[in-house]
């Protein structure tokens, strides 16, 4: 049964960082089911990735970089011992393409899989370190020769295709396991609703999108505001709670949430994000307002599985329309589940990653 060895190559450790968890990292399972034999290899370990995003922490960044080259020094040597390669966003963060071009030219088979619109820089991410984690050659260089591109967005699919030399892209959406993303929701009114964004220190540039909107809708409505996260929050006059986030907590945390905000930014880093917010949300039946731009407008349709809005005018009204309406909430919710389960559950989309594995196997 066994068919071959995969060792993937990604950034972050196992099971910590969402845009890893629910793209590839769930499917392991699967693979190994489907006989293959999965290894991981992650340049931050977690020390590392306790100050990554953390302000100050020079030491411990620098001290966990070495470390991190360390382990793909040692990669290098046993790349030759897999039948896949498998590479996550990047191989090394800083500096030219010297370690991509080592892994393309050392891997039996390669595949890239791309999330966000990397091809681009951040300029509107304040953190100077994880600027740095950025590089638009060395991610070009893994897109052109890559054996297969698997990529997080139609318009980053398309950008794919025009850069890699065989041709191979397939756009795989993140997803959700629907057997543990259970709603509850009851879309009652009896009690204060509960409006919910989750993400990382990474993302909070886009929920300082919101401050002004949840200001203003607490001159119209009652309302409590949940952020879960890895950060502090606070908007000076808004019932809010901060929740750190945890994997044993997740579900619970999220089930609590009554309206799921997902706002974004009006630029074209936008257009390669997998829309994986609004996944999240819709899969506990939960109403979704999110910003009009990129994947997420294809996979929210306005007023039957969720909102679209753009200015904060209409982001003001979209949440009192659903604070004040339970019924909508209600069809909005229950709609954007259906959603979740035909297009964006881990049943829908496992059967996409193997079949990209097998052809490797069948060479």
């Amino acid at each position: 049964m066994r068919k071959g060895k995969i060792l993937v190559i990604c950034p972050f450790p196992q099971g910590v960082a969402a845009g890893q968890r629910l793209k590839y990292e769930q499917y392991f399972e699967h693979w190994k089911k489907e006989g293959y034999h999965v290894t991981v290899s992650s340049f931050m370990d977690d020390s590392m990735w306790d100050v990554v995003y953390t302000s100050g922490n020079y030491i411990s960044k620098i001290f966990g970089t070495l470390r991190g080259y360390r382990q793909r020094i040692l990669d290098l040597f046993r790349f030759k011992n897999y039948d896949l390669v498998y590479v996550f966003m990047w191989v090394t963060p800083f500096g030219g393409s010297f370690f991509e071009r080592l892994t393309c030219f050392l891997s039996n088979n390669l595949i890239y899989d791309v999330e966000d619109n990397v091809i681009m820089e951040k300029s509107n991410n304040l953190n100077p370190f994880v600027k740095l984690l950025k590089s638009k050659g060395k991610t070009k260089y893994l897109i052109k020769y890559a054996d297969h591109v698997i990529t997080s967005s139609p318009y980053l699919n398309n950008y794919c295709l025009g850069l890699n030399l065989k041709k191979k892209c397939t756009y795989i959406s993140s997803s959700v396991n629907t057997d543990k993303f259970l709603p509850i929701n009851s879309y009652s009114n009896k009690g204060i609703i509960t409006i919910g964004w989750t993400g990382t220190f990474s993302s909070k540039i886009y929920l300082d999108l919101l401050r002004n909107v949840f200001i203003e809708l607490s001159k119209h409505c009652i309302f409590k505001l949940r952020i879960i996260g890895n950060f502090d929050y606070d908007i000076p006059g808004i019932d809010m709670e901060v929740i750190q986030w945890s994997e044993y907590k997740e579900v619970e945390d999220l089930q609590g949430i009554d309206i799921g905000v997902y706002p974004l930014a009006q630029d074209e880093w936008i257009l390669g994000k997998s829309g994986l917010k609004s996944i999240q949300y819709m899969a506990f039946g939960i109403p979704t307002v999110a910003t009009n731009i990129g994947t997420t407008s294809d996979i929210i349709q306005h007023m039957e599985n969720g909102l679209l809005v753009k200015t904060d005018k209409e982001w003001v009204k979209a949440l009192k329309m659903l604070i004040n309406d339970k019924i909508l909430r209600k069809k909005l919710g229950e709609a954007a589940r259906v959603t979740v389960l035909r297009d964006y559950s881990q049943n829908s989309i496992e059967e996409k990653y193997v079949s990209i594995l097998n052809k490797f196997m069948e060479k």
